[in-house]
């Protein structure tokens, strides 16, 4: 009885619940709503569309013209665009809607006016103009603003004059909503063209005007319009920001906050140009009354903004005082207080900008944002996840040694509830904490690891053994304990990539350490149990060990024979190489265990396991390539065009082969890399989709004038030196082609004459040295109107006299004949001219080709000091940096290890190491220290070395 009334209870629920679902089915079907927008076709709508040439129809139903203009604009946006002719008549049928008073219907027209505009024919434009003109003048707000705006969009220049008048009344119109629809149309008239801008320039006074309006919005508009009129003028800029900075007249915080950004970037000028004087606070010294004051005279705004009542103008005054270059901790400091309050801001934003301002400080000044710590140990359990990693990364920076325990146990905890993307960031400013305190290296590098094993995607793993490598370089005491992190970390890695680099690093530093054989259990698993690249990663790295330690040679030889039974043939292949090598070797140098007289003498009582001199196996694996791959392959390229080569009887080796320079975006993008590894820049791995444009060699030029193939091949070929300024009738350059005995100097002539056809164009020389004497010219034959064509000159150069810097006086000889313009038939006959140019220089340093080495630490000691020259020097420059680089140019060697540039917090003194190659193959090195002597010195102390013994001193002369 029970269970028949629980069944009909049940059917009774459940026909209710069908009668509920049938009712919103029914008031579904019944509401249904279809957009105007689905399913439209052009020609429907254009059909539709003649709807505006009755007017009836337009005064009694404007909501239908507003449809069809909506369902216009939807197919211009939707890729159906109309063709000249449809546009046109459209157009035209839009112009008919100036005679309705509906409101939005007007705003409807005006909109489609600024979008159609364009790609209607300009003559049919005009038409509207004059109902636009109508309107600009009427008595409705709303209309005279958006004709304004209208307006802007389809008049040019010519026009502007017609309808000044009417722009600036408007600018400073009673009405904020026109003042600020002429200002904004200024603004875009100015970007428009230069001529619009030439005359808005007019207008000063009404903008003056305006920015004294009650209007906050016009306020903000003038603002951004003055600054775009003075924008040219530096010293109009400086008297805005004065004049505003000092009234405190501007109402609008978005006025302010435009003042407050011209502001930095004038006070970012005035220090780049060397006026900052005794500091920001000072308002005086630096020889330059007048520009320091203006550095006072901003700051002191920026730190007053700071009190005022708008969040947004504190925060913007907060950001500019700590980007300004050059503070000092006196200056942050107000910025740092203010933004300490906004960490406690109930505004995920303003939480996550005072976050962001913050770490960026703690880059440079982490003892200022030290005080905020509290602050920020708040937020590491903030929700929102940006905030909170902002938060840890900065702790990282500011953190004391004693507080590196207790922030890595919240982060542990922390760390498994982000994404990758934040991970990494922490991971980044962890190897930065490490290089600060590299005491904490094991614990660090261990906490880094144990998120090794954790779940992770592919670039948060890849940045883990980027950094651990990184320090390894950087920290040669944590090498073994982080090798044997990497080797647990392969047991179960799942990306093939990582596997293959560890196994590379293993064969490279893993013979290197004090216990070799603790590490060939975790390579040999590789071979067992991974895929075939691993697995011949795995091969390469035992047969690394075997090559390095003779005492493992045997038992290594044993395993490796695993390999020869592998399916896979490069495995195979590589295994049975590998092993025909040691083999080779061992049988030639057989292993001998050292003696107890061996075992008493050696230091620490165990004496070193290295293979012999003359040893085939560690020749073969261990000797890298002298050039990169990338270099090879340029240098074969060099080597096939060069005149004469492929029909030389001469071995093919590395020492005949061309020499290759760095060019300055290598070593750049070497530099950039290197400070992203170190967890140092803001890059991420991600490769460029940029395509790599293959490098010319300069010489081709050279190699394709027969007469000049008597030459051979050129060593090394300049940068283009200009000889002329870029903008004078004839521009001209150079590029120094250095041979062995010769220079080719490579003339680039381009005629900016559009009367003018120069012919027979050579450059003459003088010089009153002995080291060179000219050999041949080959003139330009013919240069047209803007044309460019080369002119060379052969000099020959004594090879008894020692090279040294010798300076030509240049002078442009050709032949004119005048021309038309418009036909370039000639109009006249040929008449001799001559154009002098700018003196050129051939330097020692053309004679050295920038080549980097890979350890410049092991070259320089390889090279020694046989042939050594010191020379000590004072420099007159005002910061290290423009001493380095001068350093750089004046000897024309490449900078090694990061040294081109000065890196921050490195006090008063920099170590730069700088490579390269003098004619004849001569390897050459130099060692810079360049330390500050008061304001305005620089002391520099050099040693060059090289192979030959004459080499030094002319490169250490070029300081001279």
């Amino acid at each position: 009885m029970g269970s028949m009334e629980e069944e009909g209870l049940a059917g009774a629920v459940l026909k209710e619940l069908q009668q509920v679902a049938e009712k919103f089915k029914d008031e579904d079907e019944d509401d249904g709503y279809i957009s105007p927008y689905a399913h439209l076709e052009k020609s429907a709508v254009l059909q539709e569309a003649r709807i505006f040439h009755d007017s009836i129809a337009v005064r009694e139903n404007p909501r239908k013209c507003c449809t069809v203009i909506a369902q216009l604009l939807h197919l211009q946006n939707t890729g159906q665009f109309l063709s000249s002719i449809e546009a046109t008549e459209v157009f035209f049928g839009v112009t008919k809607l100036f005679m309705s008073d509906d409101a939005s219907l007007r705003r409807m027209v005006y909109l489609f006016i600024k979008e159609v505009a364009e790609t209607c024919n300009p003559d049919d434009v005009i038409i509207v103009t004059s109902s636009l003109t109508k309107d600009m003048t009427c008595d409705v707000d709303l209309y005279r603003a958006n004709a304004l705006r209208v307006l802007a969009r389809i008049i040019d220049s010519a026009m502007l004059g017609a309808i000044e008048r009417y722009v600036k009344q408007a600018i400073v119109d009673s009405s904020g909503q026109v003042a600020s629809a002429a200002l904004v149309s200024s603004l875009h008239l100015c970007d428009r063209a230069p001529e619009n801008a030439v005359v808005i320039k007019r207008w000063i006074g009404e903008v003056q005007e305006a920015l004294a309006s009650a209007n906050q919005m016009v306020q903000f508009h003038g603002m951004q319009l003055m600054y775009r009129i003075k924008s040219s003028d530096r010293l109009g800029v400086s008297k805005l920001v004065q004049q505003f900075s000092a009234r405190n007249s501007l109402r609008s915080p978005l006025a302010v906050v435009c003042l407050i950004r011209y502001t930095c970037k004038l006070l970012h000028d005035e220090v780049k140009e060397g006026k900052l004087g005794g500091g920001y606070q000072s308002g005086g010294g630096g020889g330059n009354a007048n520009a320091s004051s203006i550095c006072a005279i901003g700051y002191r705004f920026l730190e007053s903004s700071l009190k005022h009542k708008s969040e947004m103008v504190i925060y913007e005054a907060a950001r500019a005082i700590c980007s300004l270059p050059q503070t000092e901790a006196q200056d942050i400091n107000p910025a740092i207080t203010v933004l300490q309050l906004f960490l406690s801001s109930p505004k995920p934003t303003t939480r996550f900008g005072a976050m962001k301002i913050l770490a960026g400080v703690a880059n440079h000044h982490p003892r200022l944002v030290a005080k905020c710590n509290e602050d920020l140990e708040s937020l590491l359990s903030d929700a929102n996840r940006s905030i909170a990693t902002l938060s840890i990364t900065t702790l990282l920076k500011t953190g004391s040694e004693s507080s590196i325990d207790r922030l890595l146990k919240q982060i542990s905890s922390f760390l498994t509830d982000i994404a990758d993307e934040y991970k990494i960031t922490v991971v980044k400013s962890l190897q930065r904490l490490c290089f600060t305190y590299p005491n904490k290296h094991r614990i660090l590098i261990g906490f880094m690891s144990n998120f090794l094993r954790e779940e992770g995607g592919f670039e948060f793993k890849k940045t883990i053994v980027n950094g651990i490598i990184t320090l390894m370089k950087a920290l040669p005491e944590s090498t073994e304990s982080s090798l044997l992190h990497l080797c647990e970390f392969i047991e179960d890695c799942e990306f093939t990539m990582l596997s293959t680099q560890i196994l590379h690093l293993l064969g490279e530093l893993g013979p290197k350490t004090s216990a070799p054989a603790r590490y060939i259990r975790f390579i040999y698993n590789r071979v067992m149990l991974e895929n075939s690249c691993v697995r011949a990663a795995a091969i390469a790295a035992l047969a690394k060990f075997a090559a390095s330690c003779p005492s493992l040679r045997a038992s290594l030889m044993n395993l490796l024979q695993r390999g020869l039974l592998d399916e896979d043939d490069e495995t195979r292949d590589r295994t049975v190489l590998l092993m025909n090598v040691l083999q080779d070797a061992m049988d030639n140098h057989p292993y001998v265990p050292p003696s107890e007289d061996d075992l008493a003498n050696a230091e620490g009582g165990i004496p070193k396991d290295e293979p012999v001199d003359g040893d085939h196996a560690a020749y073969v694996l261990l000797d890298g390539m002298p050039v990169s791959f990338e270099k090879l392959r340029r240098s074969l390229l060099v080597y096939r065009s060069s005149p004469g080569s492929m029909e030389s009887p001469e071995a093919l080796t590395f020492a005949n082969l061309p020499v290759v320079e760095d060019s300055a975006e290598e070593s750049t993008s070497a530099q950039d890399v290197e400070m992203d590894d170190m967890g140092l820049g803001g890059s991420t791995d991600i490769p460029s989709n940029d395509v790599v444009k293959e490098k010319v060699d300069p010489a081709a030029v050279v190699y394709a004038i027969p007469e000049l193939a008597s030459l051979g091949r050129a060593f090394r070929s300049s940068a283009p030196v200009p000889l002329t300024e870029s903008e004078t009738e004839y521009v001209v350059s150079c590029i120094k082609h250095i041979f062995e005995n010769h220079v080719v100097l490579q003339f680039t002539v381009q005629n900016t004459i559009d009367d003018q056809r120069l012919e027979n164009v050579t450059v003459m020389l003088q010089n009153d040295d002995d080291l060179f004497n000219v050999t041949g010219e080959i003139p330009a034959s013919k240069i047209k109107y803007g044309e460019t064509a080369n002119s060379f000159v052969v000099l020959e150069r004594n090879a008894d006299s020692p090279i040294e810097s010798n300076t030509f006086t240049c002078t442009l000889h050709f032949n004119v004949i005048q021309v038309d313009p418009s036909t370039g038939e000639d109009e006249s006959d040929a008449f001799e001219e001559e154009y002098p140019l700018e003196d050129l220089e051939i330097s020692t340093a053309d004679y050295i080709a920038k080549v980097a080495v890979s350890d410049f630490r092991k070259a320089w000691e390889n090279i020694g000091n046989d042939y050594e020259v010191l020379e000590k020097y004072a420099l007159s420059f005002k910061n290290l940096d423009d001493a380095v680089a001068a350093v750089i140019n004046l000897l024309g060697m490449q900078p090694c290890d990061g040294t081109a540039s000065v890196k921050a917090n490195t006090g008063k003194s920099h170590m730069l190491h700088l490579s390269g190659v003098f004619i004849g193959g001569k390897s050459t090195l130099a060692r810079a220290q360049l330390s500050m002597q008061g304001d305005s010195s620089v002391v520099l102390k050099i040693a060059v070395r090289s192979d030959d013994e004459n080499v030094p001193r002319m490169v250490a002369d070029c300081i001279s």
